[in-house]
């Protein structure tokens, strides 16, 4: 499509491309299909938390590490699983499964009722 054409159709995102304004932010990536389909589906009730829950709580690459490390070691993560989280904690560091969670994010949550 050219640039008129978008200008003609998509006044708004025409300024938006050429003032290269347009701000998107991106909290993190699922590399995992069925993972990201589980957190946008999921409800709270009964809800058990994956593995990038628990990697959200996560203050530091480190501590991000050692809960992929304790997951697999309990058998919680495959060892194919593990290594793709890994790598994304290695390139992306531990923001890249989102923000963090921190206590009450839950409630909060289940006020708000996103997921519901």
């Amino acid at each position: 499509m050219e640039y008129r054409e978008i200008k003609k159709k998509y006044p708004s995102l025409s300024k938006e491309i050429k003032l290269e304004t347009a701000k998107l932010r991106i909290g993190g990536y699922r590399s995992d299909t069925e993972v990201a389909e589980a957190v946008v589906t999921h409800n709270l009730i009964g809800y058990t938390p994956s593995a990038i829950d628990y990697l959200r709580r996560c203050d530091t690459d480190a501590q991000a590490k050692e809960i992929i490390e304790y997951l697999e070691r309990q058998g919680e993560l495959s060892a194919q699983y593990a290594d793709r989280l890994m790598e994304q904690l290695l390139k992306h560091g531990v923001r890249s499964f989102g923000s963090k969670k921190c206590p009450g994010w839950y409630e909060r949550l289940r006020k708000s009722e996103l997921l519901y």
